[in-house]
């Protein structure tokens, strides 16, 4: 499965990113790390997300201007630009590793969800998992799209898991 793949990818360069005390890195732009992006963005790992061209975008570009539109003409060249934080000279986004691998993708329904925020290990279709440790976020692909475990626990839906991040 390509998707699964391409988040291995995205969480293997976020991490050697964050190492290196980079403040601005790029991803490929594609939906899956586009929606995995948000995400991280929506849970605090991220300063910004923006979709441009090969060249970075200035601060006051992510800011003030809409980004430019993706067409035909312009795919092959974009890419998704993330802003790292740091919170007291140490990166916010530490540690990057994907659950699901393409020959073994693990799927969870509400009631294993309950469990893996609550930290216990949980037998998941495709193997086990170990459940939360503190300052950790999982990350699964559900129907309603790409969601924290607490957020696909409120809203009751199982899926996917994709990736642990913390």
């Amino acid at each position: 499965m390509p998707s699964i793949l391409n988040i291995a990818h995205m969480c293997s360069h976020l991490q050697n990113a964050s190492k290196a005390r980079l403040g601005l890195t790029s991803i490929a732009n594609n939906k899956y790390n586009l929606h995995l992006a948000l995400a991280l963005h929506r849970s605090g790992f991220f300063s910004s997300v923006y979709r441009a061209g090969a060249q970075p975008p200035t601060a006051e570009q992510m800011v003030a201007q809409v980004p430019e539109p993706v067409t035909n003409a312009t795919v092959a060249q974009m890419r998704i630009w993330l802003g790292l934080k740091y919170w007291e000279g140490r990166p916010v986004l530490n540690k990057a590793s994907v659950i699901s691998k393409p020959s073994r993708l693990m799927t969870v329904d509400v009631q294993e969800l309950g469990r893996l925020t609550r930290g216990f290990p949980t037998k998941v279709k495709g193997g086990m998992v170990q459940g939360l440790g503190v300052g950790e976020c999982m990350f699964v692909s559900t129907s309603r799209g790409v969601l924290e475990v607490r957020e696909a626990l409120a809203k009751k839906v199982g899926g996917v898991l994709m990736c642990r991040v913390s």
